[in-house]
């Protein structure tokens, strides 16, 4: 099926941020006439994260600071899932995280008790505050044997100077101290984020769309039924796609481009 034809299929959007919307500070060229085009339409969206650093409404703020007005309802962190994941499978657990602030507020906000003493679960997350100790009491749970839940898989997050390391880096860390990986990765692209999404939006996997930079997270959506779209202005380079497994539905230089797809099929 042609990339236009697809597209008519669709009725939900999901879009990552980094790399897609904006790199670092910078809104990237034809974000606003994408979001212009689904809004006319009626076409619904969430943007969907992987960075669980910051929380709905620092991004909220900071979309508002580049010129566009996105309600904080319409941006989905794999904080978010993480938290979805956990009341569905550990209900009423005490957690350790090592995480950001605004991290342990969502969980705290979705009714979790934080501890580093004796914790029921140990979580994960994209943390730029991280210390030695945190790191030394993760590996210690981790070794005692508590669950090991990690909110996503990225080995890095793209800036504009170029690349931090992300949760990916800091679960290879943990496993090559303790011999043991996440029991759990929430974010994209596995199943967990898929299932909170599918909650969420109220679609069917196959008629969402994700647009993202990632092969290996926003494009591996792709192996559960999605229809996936990759922009060439973030992490992916076009000579990567001979060497990944996951290959996109749809390829654009970037936004801008697929607003031109989208609105010929929005003509057809």
């Amino acid at each position: 099926m042609e990339p236009i034809e697809k597209l008519r299929h669709i009725r939900c959007f999901l879009m990552d941020m980094d790399g897609t919307i904006y790199l670092g500070n910078q809104l990237l060229p034809g974000a606003q006439g994408w979001l212009d085009l689904l809004n006319e339409n009626g076409i619904p969206y969430y943007f969907l994260t992987n960075n669980s650093s910051r929380s709905q409404v620092e991004y909220a703020e900071k979309f508002t600071r580049l010129g566009l007005d996105v309600p904080q309802e319409q941006i989905f962190t794999s904080g978010e899932a993480t938290a979805i994941y956990l009341h569905r499978h550990f209900a009423h657990a005490a957690l350790y995280v090592v995480g950001t602030p605004a991290l342990m507020t969502e969980f705290e906000r979705n009714g979790f008790k934080l501890t580093d003493n004796d914790p029921d679960v140990a979580v994960l997350g994209f943390d730029t505050t991280l210390t030695y100790d945190k790191l030394w009491k993760l590996c210690d749970l981790v070794t005692a044997g508590k669950p090991y839940i990690a909110t996503h898989p990225d080995i890095n997050c793209p800036t504009e100077d170029g690349f931090k390391p992300d949760v990916g880096s800091m679960i290879e860390l943990v496993a090559t101290s303790t011999g043991r990986r996440p029991d759990v990765i929430i974010g994209k692209p596995n199943r967990p984020i898929v299932d909170a999404l599918v909650q969420k939006t109220g679609f069917a996997v196959e008629e969402h769309c994700m647009v993202g930079d990632r092969l290996y997270t926003d494009i591996a959506l792709g192996r559960w039924g999605m229809t996936t779209a990759l922009v060439l202005s973030g992490e992916t380079q076009v000579e990567d796609l001979a060497r990944s497994e996951y290959q996109p539905d749809i390829l654009a230089a970037d936004i801008a481009e697929m607003t031109g797809l989208l609105k010929k099929a929005l003509e057809g």
